[in-house]
């Protein structure tokens, strides 16, 4: 019996056809297409239109923001069928190679792995040959900053005068590494980051394109995630896409990425501004228990508080990557509180931000923050505090409690009015910080010093002058005062002109004076002696001393309010905020803002 023949196996299963990512379909192919680089196509453009192409570029900017598509796209352009053109056909060999990355005469190089002196110098032998199809040979190379020193030597002479035929295109995310020998050698174009609405308005392009549905707020999200990247947008988008079933929303983005929504950012935020530290810690604690990051939480806190400063300092602010409700509540919280306090408080979340990278107490410093920033009240300018005291508010504003400042409040220039509520002995405070006044002159039936009549600037009445002067002076700014009475005697030099005097020594007193701010300043108090426009001239006399250099007879309260005057200064105000201090006497020759003593030369025993 005839054996059957074996029956052919089945033929094997095609394989898949290759899945090409997001990033890579909607690449740019032509200038146009470039978002958010208009000015960097628009003058690539006109060299090729004008045949002013140089032979060398240099792209940099951050990540993913179109600098390796534009240098395909002038590489298209140059060598294009049609060309030079700044329209590329995209439909010769020329072009479709160029886009696949596998031209010949198209070479890209990446600077990280070739950053050898003698990869450069087979770069350097190979530019001598002629293109093998093309118009041009052009190499781009790519992140070009990782070139070694020697590598980058190596290629001078050939950047400077290369071939005719043959083009340059670095790109770079750090220029700043690249030798200046390089960097005039070049046509630098330096690529902007792209903007919220822009990457928003392209990834809603490329989801109806996809055939897929998204939520505006979650493209929203994504776009702000990007920080300014297309590439890092379309590839978080790509990932979303793959693990959305139906249509994506912001929650679903959220999980992904392992942050808080909106609505509970701002939940935290009103429980902190509401001095509430106890749900804020609550509601940091269920978050991070569901798997949030502590890194991502501080960076949505930080982009939260900034956007309240956008809005606090521009309330008609519009390009905010927000939903329009989101965006009422902002409105609110940045109305509610100083720019002082919101300054303070992203001044707090990016310090925290630095600190959590090298820490492996995330969390312990999440909530420090948290708490900090919710026992700090409202803050006002300093300069507005200092206008109030001179008001006659100081006794007032004092009754409150103690002046003191809380966290970076020092260097964000803000005080806390409550703050100034602090328990003890408010009499006893008041006293230290020089709010505690003795009655003037007005309240004991004389005239007060506001009130005495303007005094005309002659050699008779200089010293009465220099006296209501110093006072005044001393009410505006202590510490110019403070410089100024460590001058010579005044001199009249013109009609309603004062010359103000420093002896050699005194040349930090004298500097601080004479700026023209505080020129200014003094003409005005001047003014308001004399009743008249006033001039004053700030001098440094050589080869004089203070001793003995003050004609004017000292005022009954002088004592006081030099005292007054040296609380105000950091040293002493530090003293009586930590230890109680209080100035008893003060001796008639001190002063803060002298220059400090040379050391003495030291004597040879042997001479000695």
């Amino acid at each position: 019996m005839a054996k059957k023949a074996p029956t052919p196996p089945d033929d094997p299963p095609a394989p898949p056809a290759e899945y090409t990512v997001v990033a890579r379909r909607y690449r740019p192919q032509q200038f146009a297409e470039l978002i958010g680089q208009e000015h960097v196509a628009r003058s690539l453009v006109n060299a090729l239109q004008s045949g002013r192409v140089a032979h060398a570029y240099l792209f940099t900017g951050a990540r993913g923001v179109g600098k390796t598509s534009a240098a395909r796209i002038l590489a298209k352009a140059l060598n294009c069928v049609t060309g030079p053109t700044a329209t590329p056909c995209d439909k010769c060999d020329s072009c479709l190679a160029v886009a696949a990355g596998e031209d010949v005469d198209v070479l890209e190089i990446d600077g990280a792995s070739n950053n050898k002196v003698e990869e450069i110098r087979d770069l350097r032998q190979n530019v001598g040959f002629r293109p093998t199809r093309s118009r041009y040979k052009i190499y781009i190379i790519d992140e070009v900053h990782m070139l070694s020193t020697s590598a980058f030597n190596a290629l001078l002479k050939t950047l400077e005068e290369p071939p005719p035929h043959v083009k340059f295109i670095f790109a770079t995310t750090e220029v700043q590494k690249i030798p200046i020998t390089i960097l005039s050698r070049c046509q630098r174009f330096d690529f902007a980051h792209v903007g919220p609405s822009l990457i928003f308005d392209q990834l809603k392009r490329i989801v109806a394109q996809e055939g897929h549905q998204a939520d505006d707020d979650a493209l929203r999200l994504i776009a702000r995630r990007a920080a300014g990247s297309m590439r890092d947008s379309q590839s978080l988008l790509d990932q979303l896409l793959a693990s959305a079933q139906t249509t994506l929303t912001a929650e679903q983005v959220h999980a992904v990425l392992g942050t808080a929504g909106d609505d509970r950012v701002l939940e935290l935020t009103a429980a902190i501004l509401a001095h509430d530290p106890k749900t804020a810690l609550e509601r940091v604690s269920t978050w991070i228990d569901r798997g949030m990051q502590v890194s991502e939480l501080v960076d949505q806190l930080i982009e939260h508080w900034r956007t309240l400063m956008l809005v606090r300092c521009s309330p008609d602010l519009r390009d905010l990557p927000v939903s329009p409700t989101v965006r009422e509540i902002l409105c609110q919280q940045a109305g509610n509180f100083s720019l002082d306090t919101i300054l303070t408080g992203l001044d707090v979340w990016t310090t925290t931000k630095a600190r959590i990278r090298g820490s492996s107490h995330a969390q312990v410093l999440l909530e420090m923050a948290v708490v900090r920033l919710s026992r700090l009240e409202d803050l006002v300018p300093i300069s507005q505090l200092i206008q109030t005291l001179q008001q006659g508010g100081g006794l007032i504003a004092a009754q409150s409690g103690n002046l003191a400042t809380t966290g970076s409040n020092d260097r964000m220039g803000g005080v806390s009015p409550g703050k100034l509520a602090g328990g003890g002995d408010s009499s006893k405070k008041n006293d230290l910080m020089g709010l505690a006044d003795k009655p003037s002159a007005s309240q004991n039936g004389t005239v007060g010093t506001d009130e005495l009549p303007a005094l005309t600037l002659s050699e008779e009445t200089l010293p009465e002058v220099w006296n209501r002067f110093t006072h005044f002076l001393s009410e505006r700014s202590p510490i110019l005062a403070v410089h100024v009475k460590s001058s010579l005697s005044p001199a009249i030099f013109g009609p309603n002109s004062l010359a103000i005097r420093f002896p050699s020594g005194y040349t930090h007193a004298y500097e601080a004076s004479a700026t023209e701010q505080n020129v200014l300043r003094m003409q005005e108090v001047l003014r308001r002696v004399t009743g008249n426009p006033a001039i004053v001239r700030v001098d440094l006399v050589t080869g004089s001393t203070p001793a003995a250099s003050r004609p004017v007879a000292p005022a009954p309260n002088q004592a006081a309010e030099r005292r007054k005057q040296l609380m105000g200064l950091p040293l002493f105000k530090k003293a009586a905020e930590a230890l109680g201090a209080q100035i008893w006497h003060v001796d008639e020759d001190f002063n803060p803002a002298a220059a400090p003593p040379k050391p003495p030369t030291p004597v040879d025993p042997d001479e000695a």
